[in-house]
């Protein structure tokens, strides 16, 4: 059973500008987002960390690069993980785009919104699922059933993931919180994600260092199999 970490960037300058970003090149960090991503190291102190996967954008990037330093690791750059194409919105100012009609089919129907000049947030979810899945095979294969990796985003793109990862509608997406630098953890399995956190912002992660490999009887439950009653 992999572990998948979902981190979300840190703050960047962006976020507090009231301002959508999007995929506008060279949004950074701003000091808060910075000092968020040093405090990343030190929240995953002890997880072992098989490899780190992340969003082409800059603030991605920056969030990572403290971790990977520290765990001596080259993050792999994943376009499939990159902030959504908000097309004509990019750049716009949030307290406008509030009065667009499509506002309010991103708040209430997201599946059918689709950004002028942009992508839709249900292809965004789509390419986010695939890609997710497609390293979490890839890092099975190559360091074990056991292995942690680290995906850092964006918030709607995290929330995406998660949503499917729950088999909740992308209608309901909105109800999910992903904060900056938040971390939420998937466990990846053979017949079903389990999902242990969403938007951790300081929790202890010790659950999240996995136990030494136990020799099993054939007869016990494979790690897929849900707990009936519920577990300690």
């Amino acid at each position: 059973m992999t572990t998948l970490i979902l981190l979300r960037h840190g703050r960047s300058s962006a976020n507090v500008s009231g301002v959508l970003a999007g995929r506008t090149p060279g949004v950074e960090l701003d000091d808060t987002g910075r000092a968020q991503a040093e405090k990343v190291v030190g929240r995953l102190s002890g997880v072992p960390i098989a490899e780190i996967v992340c969003s082409p954008m800059l603030r991605c990037e920056q969030t990572v690069a403290p971790l990977a330093t520290e765990r001596e690791l080259a993050p792999l750059t994943e376009p499939d993980l990159a902030e959504v194409d908000y097309g004509s919105w990019t750049g716009s100012e949030l307290k406008k785009l509030g009065k667009e009609p499509l506002w309010k089919v991103v708040q209430g129907h997201p599946s059918a919104a689709v950004f002028p000049g942009g992508e839709g947030l249900a292809a965004m979810q789509a390419r986010a699922v695939a890609a997710v899945r497609r390293h979490d095979a890839r890092i099975a294969a190559a360091h074990g059933p056991q292995a942690v990796w680290v995906a850092c985003s964006h918030g709607d793109v995290i929330k995406a993931i998660l949503a499917d990862a729950l088999a909740s509608h992308l209608d309901n997406f909105q109800r999910i919180m992903v904060d900056t630098a938040s971390i939420s953890v998937v466990h990846y399995t053979e017949t079903r994600p389990f999902v242990a956190r969403v938007n951790d912002l300081g929790g202890d992660v010790a659950g999240l260092i996995p136990p030494p490999p136990k020799r099993r009887r054939r007869s016990a439950a494979r790690s897929s199999d849900a707990v009936v009653g519920g577990t300690t």
